[in-house]
């Protein structure tokens, strides 16, 4: 399979060059020790710092969105899985034979094309062997998971990975209109009851939001990811091509006005019911409902970050399923299927022990 790269801006031999120096094996990131690591004949080293210090920027939104460029800084091929059509991204001495997604190891090279580069990262501190002890902790509780579920509990079963994150920032102004809500006890047919005195208010509400996050990935932006959330972004650190060494990263299938899209619909949910909130509070009221808003948003702003997560799939009844374990906290989510014969078992077991308690109350 011909390699597809895209070619590096950062020509140094230090920023592209992973092999070990002691036996030429390919090294990786540590999660452990947080240092680059041969498995081979362990040999280990600091991270390379940078030339200078940089600081993951927020990028303005109009000016970025059109202007994306794909280097990364260091020679990179990109895979596709011809199973699911998953895209991954892997260093130019690494080989891709089995897709993180769905466990198929048909994939190919797959066509480039101009996008946004990653501006900071989350490392993995979650080791491989932790996240599997994770999971079969969190497996174990599933009493109706298939054995073929508990088996993928392996460590080998798991693939280290990258997820792309949009992050936005935005100020927010709505107009509103709403009604607030009094409550007082009145007597009807000898009872007490509680009836509700509405009026109807209007204002302005103004409001910050920070790092409103959407999953960049159409393919893992599901329960399971969602389950293993939330990430510290307090961890993020200025994109270093160093950190990916011997994990796979996601290019983002999402692009950056669909994220702002998905960002500002969470944005107006949560809007509304702060504005709820801020009508009981400001006009003193029980409770407020029918809000109504017309919001202006102003210095949007964003970020690019990869997230670590570990990834295992496996079939069942011709049916993917994926588990997700977060690569900060070992947090881990993922729908698990039933098996049709455990609860056959269960409910047979829980009949018989019904029919033979009355048979001795019978008695």
């Amino acid at each position: 399979m011909e390699d597809f790269e895209v070619q590096n801006f950062v020509q140094t031999e230090a920023s592209t060059d992973k092999k070990c120096p002691g036996c030429g094996a390919t090294i990786s990131f540590d999660p452990a020790e947080g240092k680059l690591h041969c498995k081979y004949c362990g040999f280990k080293c600091e991270l390379p710092k940078p030339e200078e210090e940089r600081e993951v920027c927020e990028m303005d939104f109009y000016a970025a969105k059109n202007s994306g460029s794909y280097e990364w800084g260091v020679k990179k091929k990109s895979v596709q899985c011809n199973s699911c059509g998953a895209v991954s991204i892997y260093d130019a001495l690494e080989t891709a034979s089995v897709c993180p997604f769905c466990g198929s190891n048909q994939v190919m090279p797959a066509a480039e094309e101009d996008s946004i580069a990653p501006g900071g990262v989350c490392p993995f501190s979650v080791t491989k062997e932790n996240a599997s002890a994770a999971f079969k902790k969190w497996i174990s509780k599933k009493f109706f998971a298939p054995n073929k579920a508990k088996e993928s509990t392996r460590p080998e079963a798991f693939q280290g990975l990258y997820l792309p994150y949009w992050t936005y920032d935005v100020k927010t102004l709505s107009r509103f209109t709403a009604r607030a809500g009094y409550d007082h006890k009145v007597k009807k047919d000898g009872q007490t009851k509680i009836e509700t005195e509405w009026h109807s208010v209007s204002g302005f509400y103004e409001e910050a939001f920070d790092d409103e996050t959407v999953v960049a990935s159409k393919r893992m932006g599901n329960t399971s990811v969602k389950g293993c959330q939330p990430f510290d972004l307090s961890k993020v650190t200025p994109y270093n091509p160093q950190l990916l060494a011997g994990f796979a990263a996601e290019r983002y299938s999402v692009g950056l006005q669909e994220g702002w899209e998905v960002a500002r619909k969470s944005i107006q949910t949560k809007l509304r019911g702060h504005i709820s909130d801020y009508v009981r509070k400001t006009w003193k009221a029980n409770r407020a409902d029918s809000v109504k808003m017309s919001t202006n948003y102003a210095n949007l702003t964003y970020k690019y970050l990869l997230v670590p997560i570990w990834v295992s799939s496996y079939k069942y009844k011709d049916k993917v399923y994926q588990f997700v374990v977060n690569g900060q906290t070992g947090k881990v989510g993922g729908d698990s299927p039933v098996s049709t014969w455990k609860v056959l078992l269960t409910i047979l077991g829980v009949a018989a022990a019904i029919a033979l308690l009355c048979l001795l109350l019978g008695h």
